[in-house]
This record gives C-alpha cells, sequence and structure tokens, in this order.
C-alpha cells in the first residue's frame, strides 16, 4: 500500500477552547503530508473531507481505496480535486493522460476506477489534493489559471494585495459539494482571508505554499471571539470547521490553496467577522 489516511474527529468548539498548543496541532494541523512515493492524508469527519499530498518520486501511484471508504475504489462513492504545486506532471484518469502543470488543477468525478500520479520529468511532481462526498458523476475537466474565475481584492497599503483563482468552483467545473481555489498574495502583502469570516454551512482546509524555508506563516482559527494560532512552514495544511475562522498573515507573502465541502456551492456564503470584534 502507498495510499495511507489517517482519521481525525471533529472537534466541538467548547473544547478546542481547553486546547495547548500541541493538541491544537495534533488535531487540525497537516505537517508531514509529502513523503517520498506516497499519497498521504487525513480523512477528517468535518463533512468527510479528505486531504492531503501526492509525492511520486521514483514510480508511478495508483490512488488506491483505503478502510474509511469501505468502498472497492477510492471514487466510488467521492469526487477529488487535485492542484500541482510542483513540476509539470501527468495524471492518468481511466486510461487517459492529463498533463498538468504548476499551479493547474485537475477535477475527477464520482464513479472513476483508476487514478495514476505519475513523477515529472521535469523535476519534481508535488500535488496537493482534495477529496469529498459525491451523489453524482461529472467529467473530469483540468482548470489552468487562464481558465479560472479570478478576483483582485486589497490592497499594498492594507498588506491584502491578492489574487484569488476560483478553480474547481461550480462557475467554472461542474462538482457536486468540493470547491477549490487559490489565492496569490502580491509582494509586500501578507495577510489573507482579512475581513475574516466563518461559513457555517461548510468547512474548509488550508494549504500554503511559494513559501521560503525560512519564511512562516501564523494561521489564525477558532470562533471569532475565542480565536487561536497555528503556526505553519510551507506545504502544510491546516483544517477549518465550520464554526471557525480561517486567516493568516505570513513574514513575506506566499500563496495558499483553499478547499471547501459542505451545504452548499455558493463562494460568496459567508458570515463576515469585523476585525475590530475579533478577540
Amino acid at each position: 500500500m502507498h495510499t495511507n489516511i489517517v482519521t481525525r474527529h471533529a472537534s466541538h468548539p467548547e473544547d478546542v477552547k481547553g486546547y495547548d498548543t500541541q493538541k491544537l496541532r495534533d488535531h487540525f494541523l497537516l505537517e508531514d503530508i509529502f513523503q517520498k512515493d506516497q499519497i498521504n492524508g487525513v480523512y477528517s469527519t468535518f463533512d468527510r473531507l479528505i486531504v492531503g499530498g501526492i509525492y511520486p518520486v521514483t514510480k508511478s501511484l495508483e490512488l488506491e481505496t483505503v478502510d474509511q471508504l469501505k468502498s472497492d475504489y477510492f471514487l466510488e462513492r467521492r469526487e477529488f480535486g487535485v492542484i500541482n504545486v510542483g513540476d509539470s506532471t501527468l495524471v492518468t484518469v481511466d486510461g487517459t493522460d492529463h498533463k498538468l502543470g504548476r499551479k493547474e488543477a485537475l477535477y475527477i468525478g464520482k464513479g472513476t476506477k483508476e487514478v495514476i500520479f505519475h513523477p515529472s520529468a521535469e523535476g519534481q511532481a508535488v500535488l496537493y489534493f482534495n477529496s469529498a462526498p459525491a451523489h453524482t458523476d461529472y467529467p473530469t475537466k483540468k482548470v489552468g489559471l487562464d481558465d479560472a474565475e479570478k478576483v483582485e481584492l486589497g490592497s499594498l497599503e492594507n498588506s491584502n494585495h491578492r489574487v484569488i483563482n476560483k478553480l474547481l468552483v461550480n462557475s467554472v467545473v461542474d462538482t457536486c459539494q468540493l470547491q477549490m481555489g487559490m489565492t496569490e498574495l502580491k509582494p509586500g502583502s501578507v495577510w489573507n482571508t482579512m475581513p475574516a469570516h466563518t461559513h457555517d454551512r461548510r468547512m474548509e482546509a488550508y494549504f500554503y505554499f511559494d513559501l521560503d524555508d525560512d519564511a512562516v506563516v501564523c494561521h489564525y482559527m477558532g470562533q471569532p471571539d475565542e480565536t487561536r494560532h497555528i503556526w505553519m512552514k510551507k506545504h502544510q495544511a491546516v483544517i477549518s470547521p465550520a464554526w471557525s475562522i480561517h486567516a493568516g498573515s505570513g513574514t513575506s507573502n506566499y500563496t495558499f490553496i483553499w478547499g471547501m465541502a459542505g451545504e452548499n456551492l455558493d463562494y460568496g456564503d459567508m458570515d463576515k467577522v469585523a476585525p475590530v470584534d475579533m478577540k
């Protein structure tokens, strides 16, 4: 087996108030998802989202079913979104090859039986993925940055000038509940998703990259009046429950991937929190 998925159970917000630093990290932070010639991830009971990394170095890696799914194959009842954060590579989906360049996304629908991730001929294939339960099958579709729905927000004066690339969202590709995109911060900007918000109808996961080895991001989570923080490095991900804010600030600009699953597909469905009201 080269597909390794561990389970993390949902946490009640009242319990999280009492977590120390290590317990908070143990429940929500994914530190080492990229392991040589492995598919690694976390099965979260928050909306049953699976979050993980794929790192084929010396051999191709087929997506295998795991015990949590009790299915004949991984995507028997699931959909899958993957974004390449490394060098160009190939992904084979039921016999069809899809070339995936850096920062390009691939949606793979429910019912797909064979998915194979290949090493890069140009360097390192490093792929980040989210997977959610699906009720119907939609076709595989590649989405590049030129295909994304783009929104430019913020300003350099407020240290939050950024471009949101909506990649695997319902305005670009048909999905059941999975939504994924990528936000790129401009040089000189360090704040993301500020003002912060929650969305009680869906959970979210963040993945940070485009950081130097000595750079870090402070990710903020928790209820708006009971916030917590987690210090993160590049190529790490964090789980954000529906009751939690999700925002961050870095020691430099960076890029992050956001992924959501839950009740609806409305990107604008959020409950904003004024910065002055957070505690």
